[in-house]
């Protein structure tokens, strides 16, 4: 490619990206084409001749940008998915014009030592063992897999099994205890590790999603094998943390391993004024996070924590007679700590995030979070008709509505004023299922969110649900709002 067509590449993918940035809190929260209006803006035939290189980036952004989630953007409220901060995004890019591999030092050398560097910060910073290894992913589904392929093979190990040698094949069985409300991705990673879903142990939650403790103890009152205990830091729904000390200490007296899976949770550590929520979970074996979630990176970046490195290691080494000898010297080769052997130099984005908030920084912006997650709880809760379910330590709200009506009306009430809220276009929520009934669940954690985001945002969910609710009739026979 001629320099002066790669240059006007690059130019044209800094405009844009720069317009997309300065327009992200005004942009829609959600896509505004539907799927046929993507394919036919998209699709065609194959190209049979090129184009140069800055034209296929305008039709790209062009074609896209009415396909776009607002996920980037300050009232994007629909999953827990962090805001592509900036400084990660020009990290991001410079990672993708160095087109570092970052499986090994001898391949990467920069790229190596700013993933072991960031590791540090980020063992630091989530105050867990110093003895941590960590792995940089792809995510928290992938970095449970990490971390439980580590104690499938740790555990099988104390029972005199080699299963990275032996397979599964005859391997002891290993029971897993888990929470009736644990994540799907947690699931996920057990049945690609060979654990199948019915063969999983669930143990009890209280209303919040909380594991209980006594139901756990009496089921491991049965185990008499290698067992595994998966445990929550966050709800996905509440933001509820299980109570991992106490479950740490019933693990480990019967000689088990504990995973916390922490997708966003984990981070309440990094914020002396939530650090209580997650007490005892330094005590537990090995941690799943997203990187892309409170941290602000751009997708896709999650990490995975093992006490035990040689556990970690094993599960997840990787030799060829191309590849370099065993790490020297100091030396950490990421691809001993995660499954790529092709692997994004992720360590450069890690590294640039961290360096930019700073641990004051970090703890700013989580604290930020969850207090405006309960300034929108009290906003909605002050209107009647409206509950908001959770005890919101966090920054999840789960909000009703209709909440004095019977169950089905509730749901039907509920639905209906989700849709309105979409179609008012202010912010963007989704609806869920929790405990039987309908409710919207509301995730608070882009960095560009501000108290006039939330000011918006309970505005427009206030004057949805008035637009939707029952109508009952007072006294003199004239009809009024329920």
């Amino acid at each position: 490619m001629p320099e002066d067509e790669a240059g006007a590449a690059f130019d044209a993918a800094h405009r844009l990206a720069l317009d997309f940035h300065r327009t992200r809190a005004t942009r829609p929260p959600a896509a505004t084409a539907g799927f046929a209006a993507l394919l036919e803006a998209l699709g065609g035939p194959t190209p049979e001749s090129g184009m140069p290189a800055s034209e296929a980036i305008e039709q790209l952004a062009a074609a896209a940008g009415p396909g776009l989630m607002g996920t980037a953007g300050p009232r994007f409220f629909g999953w827990v998915a962090g805001g592509s901060h900036p400084a990660g995004v020009a990290a991001d890019w410079l990672t993708s014009v160095w087109g570092q591999n970052a499986a090994c030092y001898e391949g990467a050398p920069a790229a190596a030592v700013a993933e072991q560097v960031a590791a540090q910060w980020l063992v630091d910073l989530l105050g867990l063992p110093p003895e941590c290894s960590v792995g940089i992913t792809t995510g928290a589904t992938m970095s449970n897999f990490v971390c439980l392929a580590a104690a499938r093979g740790a555990l099988l190990r104390r029972m005199g099994w080699d299963v990275e040698a032996d397979g599964l094949f005859g391997a002891p069985p290993i029971a897993v205890f888990i929470g009736e409300d644990a994540h799907a991705s947690v699931l996920a990673a057990l049945r690609y590790l060979g654990f199948g879903e019915r063969r999983l142990v669930r143990i009890a939650t209280d209303e919040a999603g909380r594991m209980q403790v006594d139901a756990l103890r009496a089921a491991l009152a049965h185990c008499r094998g290698p067992h595994l205990v998966i445990a929550q830091a966050g709800h996905i729904m509440t933001g509820a943390f299980d109570p991992v000390g106490e479950i740490a200490a019933l693990t480990h007296e019967h000689g088990g391993w504990l995973h916390v899976d922490g997708a966003f949770g984990l981070w309440a550590r990094a914020c002396p004024a939530r650090a209580a929520l997650a007490v005892g979970v330094e005590q537990a074996d090995s941690w799943a996070t997203d990187a892309h979630k409170w941290l602000q990176a751009p997708y896709e970046c999650g990490c995975a924590f093992v006490r035990d490195a040689d556990a970690h290691r094993r599960a997840m080494t990787i030799g060829a007679g191309y590849l370099p000898p065993a790490e020297e010297g100091g030396v950490r080769d990421p691809v001993h700590y995660a499954p790529e052997l092709s692997r994004r130099a992720r360590g450069f984005v890690l590294w640039t995030l961290l360096r930019a908030f700073g641990r004051s920084g970090i703890a700013a912006m989580i604290e930020r979070h969850c207090m405006l997650a309960e300034r929108l709880a009290r906003r909605v809760a002050g209107e009647a008709g409206i509950a908001v379910l959770n005890e919101v330590e966090l920054n999840q709200v789960v909000v009703r509505f209709g909440a004095h009506e019977p169950a089905s009306l509730g749901d039907a009430l509920t639905d209906a004023a989700i849709a309105r809220i979409q179609q008012d276009g202010v912010c963007f929520a989704l609806g869920a299922q929790w405990r039987g009934r309908r409710v919207m669940r509301v995730s608070i954690i882009a960095w560009s969110t501000t108290e006039d985001d939330i000011e918006r945002a309970a505005d427009s969910m206030i004057t949805a649900w008035r637009e939707v609710r029952p109508v009952s009739v007072d006294e003199g026979g004239v009809a009024v709002n329920a």
